[in-house]
């Protein structure tokens, strides 16, 4: 058996920084195992993947097949159509692309329940054949409470590898409480890190020892994903138990269209990103938060693709930014603004997520937030919805009726609507615990890109974190910011969104 301390070389061309790898356990590696395990479970990419990269150094260095074990549960909560299919996308993609490197010692297998619990002791199997196991370090959702509780039982090491963002989760130690201080923080030591990508294909080159199949009790008693589902056989995701009434969307996930959808951004719409970027009615939007939740695109690979565009090098970098959001890279406007939010606003939630417990709970909110809306308890609501109107975008605003439509049909919104629809919910419901329920609640069960750092973020966001102190104070919202649907409507283009997206007259279920 390997000692714990031992770990690939770090000379190894398939060498992961140490500050992104994590031990879960105190249980060996062991050298007479059968393969190495990668459990993928939030970084679902074979690129630009420091999970993956991890997993294929310990198979060079053992000298191991590598096993790459995707799972897909019924179990969790917000389970749909509309999730399932997308992830599922995913795992054809990755089959495709590991097909094509048959014979060299990696074996993929896609696996998703049938029913509730159906996968309980599956890994536990897999283990017990394993020299290690990798997995993903996701910060939020169930998946780190699921790592903790399996790290226990596993008899061999397991690791978690950290492929989230630009800057590693445990570069710092402070919870930051402003995209300024962030940004700031970002500006003096994200440098070094733009220098320690993933490899862009981990896989190529490898020769480790062949494996056809994992035994053929495991994969009767688990059998791997069916042809139909990775096609897109509509009866056989409806066979599955998770919510039918969340529809599937046009948009398909996985890599391929991650990649299809930041080529036509970057050929073309970024160009417009730092002006129209909050207009609706103009497809100035990367629409790539979706790819980036279910990890199918990497912020590395977006970050190297855009950049070579922009034939950018790190000598462009300015040393007089002081935490502003234009001019620090020394790229284009429409680039520094969509990295200003691809990196600053979508990692600072990475940044709460992996530092804190409660992120998702109403007490994490900044004490002078707390204190407003306490003061503001018993105002009088001119409008009180139940959650069941709101999320059939049935209340007396058109604009706000248009937004749920929108993530009701597509399982998103635009980025500044979103922001006034969580300041409705705010001024629409009995008291801010119950907005915050409500916003969560429709946002993960519906958005391809809910359940996420950064949709917490931009849903705490509503309720003062992340901000200051704004007056004048009003009714309902004290001293956090206010925003109303009609200086919405006076500052965006919304003829055209309001049409596209009038609700229906029949519930959002059926459809």
């Amino acid at each position: 058996m390997t000692p714990q301390s031992s770990m690939p070389s770090d000379t190894s061309k398939h060498a992961v920084p140490s500050e992104r790898v994590r031990a879960c356990n105190d249980a060996p590696v062991r050298d007479d195992g059968e393969f190495v395990l990668y459990w993928m479970i939030a970084f679902r990419r074979t690129e630009w993947n420091f999970a993956l990269q991890r997993a294929v150094a310990w198979a060079d260095e053992l000298h191991k097949p590598l096993v790459i074990f995707e799972p897909l549960r019924v179990g969790y909560q917000w389970a749909s159509d509309r999730l399932h299919r997308f992830v599922i996308d995913g795992m054809a993609d990755n089959a495709k692309r590991i097909e094509k490197i048959k014979g060299r010692g990696v074996l993929y297998y896609p696996y998703v329940e049938p029913e509730a619990d159906a996968d309980k002791g599956l890994l536990a199997v897999l283990a017990e054949q394993a020299c290690v196991v990798v997995t993903d370090d996701y910060p939020a959702f169930f998946l780190p409470r699921m790592i903790a509780a399996v790290a226990q039982r596993l008899p061999v090491r397991l690791e978690s590898v950290d492929s989230n963002g630009l800057l590693p989760l445990r570069a710092t130690d402070e919870v930051f409480t402003t995209a300024y201080s962030f940004r700031r923080f970002l500006q003096k030591e994200l440098p070094p890190h733009l220098e320690r990508d993933p490899r862009p294909d981990p896989l190529k080159g490898l020769d480790l020892p062949s494996i056809k199949s994992l035994p053929k009790d495991i994969q009767r008693r688990w059998p791997p994903v069916s042809d139909k589902l990775l096609a897109g056989d509509a009866e056989a995701l409806a066979d599955l138990p998770i919510d039918h009434g969340v529809a599937v969307v046009d948009e398909r996930g996985g890599a391929e269209a991650a990649r299809k959808r930041l080529r036509y951004f970057f050929e073309g719409p970024i160009v417009e990103y730092a002006a129209g970027a909050n207009q609706p009615d103009e497809d100035t939007r990367s629409n790539l938060s979706p790819y980036l939740h279910f990890g199918h695109v990497s912020s590395h690979e977006l970050f190297a693709e855009l950049m070579k565009r922009e034939e950018w090098t790190p000598e462009r970098l300015s040393k007089q930014a002081r935490g502003k959001r234009e001019g620090w890279w020394g790229a284009s406007p429409g680039a520094e603004a969509w990295l200003d939010e691809m990196i600053t606003w979508r990692e600072l939630g990475y940044n709460m997520t992996s530092h804190t417990d409660d992120y998702d709970r109403y007490e994490s909110l900044p004490d002078w937030a707390l204190k407003t809306l306490e003061d503001h308890l018993s105002d009088k609501r001119q409008h009180v919805y139940s959650l069941e109107e709101f999320e059939q975008a049935a209340t007396h605003d058109e604009l706000w009726n248009a937004a749920q439509t929108q993530l009701l049909r597509e399982g998103r919104i635009h980025n500044y609507l979103r922001m006034l629809w969580g300041k409705k919910i705010l001024e629409w419901t009995e008291h801010p615990q119950n907005a915050l329920a409500v916003m969560i609640e429709l946002n993960n069960r519906y958005a391809l890109d809910g359940r996420d750092p950064n949709s917490y973020s931009g849903i705490f966001w509503c309720l003062g974190r992340y901000d200051r102190a704004w007056g004048p104070e009003r009714e309902v919202f004290g001293k956090v910011r206010y925003m109303s649907s009609e200086n919405t409507a006076r500052k965006l283009h919304v003829k055209d969104y309001l049409k596209r997206y009038a609700p229906s007259t029949e519930p959002a279920s059926a459809r």
